[in-house]
């Protein structure tokens, strides 16, 4: 009997070390160095959720997301996760990506400045210094906002600087806002002690999808199963971030310990709620037509983005977890 038990225990010992040898290592690059909205992706790692559907995870800091989109474009990463608008401005000229989770279905994109420079409105830009860094997705949504509402850009000061300087150069008062976003710029100046406002692309007339997660079309061709249990252990992680946020940003902590902790709490409780919009409501990941085909029209119309392809060609609902 006891060589029996023994042998039970090894054979099962052993099957453990083979599907622990069998997982699936894949990375993930995220849009920007670590921020609030990454906080769910580490807390699913750390929790073991990837790990449960036999994927090794490894997270990636991103430098943008357009340059995100790009590389996963050139299956340098098996996944990513950046805005809606540089997915399909990717994808329009050819990038081989598709959103498989549509996370953030509302964006957070905003033009963010200091409350004492009184914009309160689109047509307060006017007469105003905006900083913005080269290649910003930002300017190019923000071309849609001045379109949308009519705006005299030739009123508008355009600061170029690199991405980290455009918080200072709000800080320093030689900008009186900036273009980014409501989980990032503006917590980062209140917690510089400046009191921020934000006018959100959403409120504005530029109401697109946030931030997906995608593949290439190649690897959802080829290893859908891969990309099923990926989207599992995704939904899964932001569903118990959502549940709780305190556990994800300790975990963001231990992950990176050198972090506003108070920055990354205040970002993702901001991020939480554009998990869903008037139409995806009550399921994270699900992508609803009205708000992608929202997107590709306002992407075509004001940006000129050649997105000829319907909604399903940018983005699939197939890969969420059955209900």
């Amino acid at each position: 009997m006891r060589k029996l038990l023994l042998g039970v225990v090894g054979a099962a010992a052993m099957a453990a070390s083979v599907i622990a040898m069998a997982a699936d290592a894949v990375s993930l690059r995220l849009n920007w160095y670590i921020v609030g909205a990454h906080a769910p992706f580490i807390y699913g790692k750390e929790r073991g959720f990837y790990k449960d559907e036999g994927i090794d995870l490894t997270l990636n800091e991103g430098r943008g997301s357009i340059s995100t989109a790009q590389v996963v474009a050139a299956g340098t990463d098996q996944f990513g996760f950046a805005d809606s608008s540089s997915l399909v401005m990717v994808a329009a000229k050819g990038g081989n990506i598709r959103s498989i989770a549509s996370i953030l279905n509302t964006s957070p994109f905003a033009v963010v400045s200091r409350a004492d420079a009184n914009i309160r409105s689109p047509k307060d830009l006017e007469g105003k210094r905006l900083a913005l860094a080269q290649g910003d997705p930002f300017f190019q949504l923000f071309g849609a906002m001045a379109a949308v509402n009519k705006l005299d850009t030739s009123r508008i000061t355009l600061i170029q600087v690199d991405p980290a300087g455009k918080t200072v150069s709000v800080l320093e008062k030689r900008a009186d806002a900036l273009l980014g976003s409501i989980d990032d710029q503006f917590y980062a100046l209140k917690a510089r002690g400046v009191e921020p406002a934000a006018l959100r692309f959403a409120d504005n007339g530029v109401d697109l999808v946030g931030f997906p997660v995608f593949a290439q079309h190649d690897l959802i061709k080829s290893k859908p199963d891969l990309v099923r249990r990926f989207v599992k252990a995704t939904v899964r992680s932001w569903e118990e971030a959502r549940k709780n946020p305190q556990a994800a940003v300790d975990a963001t902590m231990k992950y990176k310990a050198d972090l506003n902790r108070q920055a990354i709490q205040d970002q993702l409780m901001a991020d939480l709620p554009l998990l869903e919009s008037k139409n995806s409501k009550g399921r994270v990941g699900f992508g609803a037509q009205a708000d992608w085909e929202r997107t590709l029209d306002l992407l075509r119309k004001y940006r000129d983005v050649k997105a000829d392809q319907p909604w399903t060609y940018y983005h699939t609902n197939e890969f969420l977890p059955k209900q």
